[in-house]
C-alpha cells in the first residue's frame, strides 16, 4: 500500500483523494518511543463543510447504484485488509500502542465487518403493510444521506470500521473524523483500502482533527446521523449538539463493566477471565472489565491469582514478541490512571500488584478491600487497573452491580449458566456474557449500552445496522389518481 510511507497523507486530509488540509499538520507520535511517525492533515471547518458538499453530491448515485455494486466493493475491501494485514497491524503497534495480539485482532474485525457488511448490502429492507384502501402499501429503509463517524484511539481501525462500511454498504456517503492520536491506523489505512477497493471518488472523505472539526461535523446540514464512539463527556456534547440540529446521534460511550463471580466458580479459570477481562490493550477498551465483585469466600484466592497473574505479564515494546501490554496512549491519561490509584490506596484499597510506570508503561494493577466509594471503582480508569469487592449474597451482588451509572457490559462467571442468567436480568446493561469476561465483540451482533455508556445497542448485525444507517418511509401505490369530492 502507499499508505505505509507518508508521501500521501503528510499534511493533507482524504476526500477520494489527498489533498492538502486547510488546518495545518500535526505529527503521529509513537506512544511507545515518543518519536515522530510522519505528520499528517488537520481539518478544520472548511475542510469540513467542503467535503460534506462533496459527499452529497457523490451519494446522489452511490445510492441509486445496485446492490451488487456496492457489495463488490465491500468484498474487495475485505481482501485488501487480509491481503495488508501485517503491514496495517505493523501500524496499530506502531501508533496506538497495541500488542501483537491485539493488533492482529483488530485487522481480522476489520476483514469480518467488510465481509459481512459486503451482505448487508442485499439485505430485505423493508416490508409490505395491510390498508383499508385498495393501493400497495409498504415500509422501505432508505439511506439516510451522508452519516457523520467520530471515532476513538483506542481501536481506532474497527471502531471506525463498524459504522463506516455499514453506512456505505447502505447506499450513504461517509465523513470519517479519527481521533488526531491514531489518525493513521484509525483514518488514513481505512481510506486507502476504500480508494483501492474501487469506492467511487467523494463517498468517504477522511478528516482528522480535533474539537473544531467534530463541531462542524455535527452541526453540518448535509450530515444527517452522527456515529459516535468516545467517552461520556464528549459524548453528550455531541448529542447536545445533535439534538439542536434534529439529527440523529448514535453514541456508544464509556463503561465501568463488572464481572461477578458466584461462590461455585472456578477460581483459577475466573482469576485468567478477570485479567483478561482488566488488563487487555492495556485497560483502555470501552468493555473493560472496571469492577471484579467476587463472592466472600473465594475473593482471598481470587486475588491472590489474579495479582500473580498481573505481576507475570510483560509490559514493553508492543513490536517485541512476548509483550503482553504496550504504552498507554498519552502521558495526560498516564497521570489520571495513576492518581486514581494513589488516591484509592490513600482512601484504603490494598495495592496487590503494580500501581508503578515507567514513561507510558503502566504496570497492570490489582485493588483489594476497595468499597464502593473507592475512586478505582467508581470512576472508569480507562487502564490496567483491577479492583475487587467482596459480596455474600445475590442480592448484594445485584445491587452492587447495578449501582453504576454504566450500562455496557457485564460478565457473570458460575457453575450454575441459568443461576447466571437470572442475576443479569436484573442488572441493567447492553451486553451479557455468562461464563466469560466483558470485552467482545462480533460484527454479527449488535453493540451497545445503556445509560451512561450510550443510546443501546446501535451496531452490529443486520438490523441495529439498518436502523442505524437508513430512513423509514412509507410508500403507498394505486392503479389510478384517486378520486375525491373536490
Amino acid at each position: 500500500m502507499t499508505l505505509l510511507n507518508d508521501r500521501e497523507w503528510r499534511g493533507n486530509v482524504f476526500t477520494g483523494g489527498w489533498r492538502p488540509a486547510k488546518g495545518g499538520d500535526a505529527p503521529v507520535v509513537s506512544p511507545t518511543t515518543g518519536s515522530e511517525l510522519g505528520r499528517i492533515g488537520v481539518a478544520n471547518a472548511a475542510d469540513v463543510a467542503e467535503a460534506a458538499e462533496n459527499a452529497a453530491e457523490a451519494q446522489r448515485d452511490w445510492a441509486r447504484a445496485s446492490f451488487e455494486e456496492r457489495a463488490a466493493v465491500l468484498r474487495r475491501a475485505g481482501a485488501k485488509f487480509e491481503e495488508e494485514a501485517d503491514e496495517i497491524a505493523d501500524w496499530l503497534m506502531r501508533e496506538a500502542g497495541s500488542a501483537r495480539g491485539k493488533a492482529g485482532f483488530e485487522v481480522h474485525l476489520a476483514v469480518t465487518e467488510a465481509y459481512e457488511c459486503a451482505a448487508l448490502a442485499s439485505q430485505p429492507t423493508g416490508e409490505v403493510l395491510r390498508s383499508a384502501q385498495p393501493r400497495l402499501s409498504l415500509a422501505r429503509r432508505v439511506p439516510v444521506g451522508v452519516v457523520g463517524v467520530i471515532s476513538p484511539f483506542n481501536f481506532p481501525l474497527i471502531l471506525g470500521m463498524r459504522s463506516v462500511a455499514p453506512a456505505l454498504a447502505l447506499g450513504n456517503a461517509v465523513l470519517l473524523k479519527p481521533d488526531p492520536r491514531t489518525a493513521v491506523s484509525g483514518g488514513a489505512v481505512i481510506a486507502e483500502v476504500f480508494r483501492e477497493a474501487g469506492l467511487p471518488e467523494g463517498l468517504l472523505q477522511m478528516l482528522p482533527g480535533g474539537a473544531e472539526a467534530g463541531e462542524a461535523l455535527v452541526a453540518d446540514r448535509h450530515v444527517r446521523v452522527v456515529s459516535f464512539t468516545g467517552s461520556t463527556a464528549a459524548g453528550r456534547k455531541v448529542g447536545e449538539a445533535a439534538g439542536r440540529h434534529l439529527k440523529r446521534a448514535h453514541l456508544e460511550l464509556g463503561g465501568n463493566s463488572p464481572l461477578i463471580v458466584l461462590e461455585d466458580a472456578d477460581v483459577d479459570r475466573a482469576a485468567s477471565v478477570g485479567a483478561w477481562g482488566s488488563f487487555l490493550h492495556q485497560g483502555q477498551i470501552c468493555m473493560t472489565t472496571g469492577r471484579h465483585i467476587v463472592h466472600e469466600s473465594l475473593a482471598d484466592a481470587y486475588v491472590e491469582r489474579l495479582a500473580a497473574k498481573a505481576e507475570a505479564l510483560t509490559v514493553g515494546d508492543p513490536e517485541q514478541e512476548g509483550t503482553a501490554l504496550g504504552p498507554i496512549i498519552d502521558i495526560g491519561q498516564r497521570d489520571r490512571i495513576h492518581d486514581l490509584v494513589t488516591r484509592s490506596v490513600e482512601a484504603g484499597a490494598e495495592l496487590r500488584a503494580g500501581g508503578t510506570y515507567d514513561a507510558q508503561f503502566y504496570r497492570p494493577t490489582v485493588l483489594d478491600k476497595v468499597t464502593r466509594d473507592t475512586p478505582a471503582y467508581s470512576e472508569e480508569v480507562f487502564g490496567p487497573v483491577a479492583p475487587v469487592i467482596r459480596f455474600s449474597t445475590l442480592d448484594e451482588a445485584a445491587e452492587i452491580a447495578a449501582a453504576s451509572d454504566y450500562g455496557l457490559s457485564l460478565g457473570i462467571l458460575t457453575g450454575n449458566p441459568m443461576r447466571g442468567m437470572e442475576l443479569a436480568d436484573r442488572i441493567p446493561s447492553g451486553i451479557v456474557h455468562i461464563n466469560d469476561q466483558t470485552v467482545d465483540d462480533e460484527s454479527v451482533a449488535p453493540f451497545g449500552g445503556v445509560g451512561a455508556s450510550g443510546t443501546g445497542a446501535r451496531f452490529g448485525g443486520t438490523r441495529a445496522n439498518l436502523e442505524a444507517f437508513t430512513e423509514t418511509q412509507w410508500v403507498t401505490m394505486q392503479s389510478e389518481i384517486k378520486r375525491y369530492p373536490f
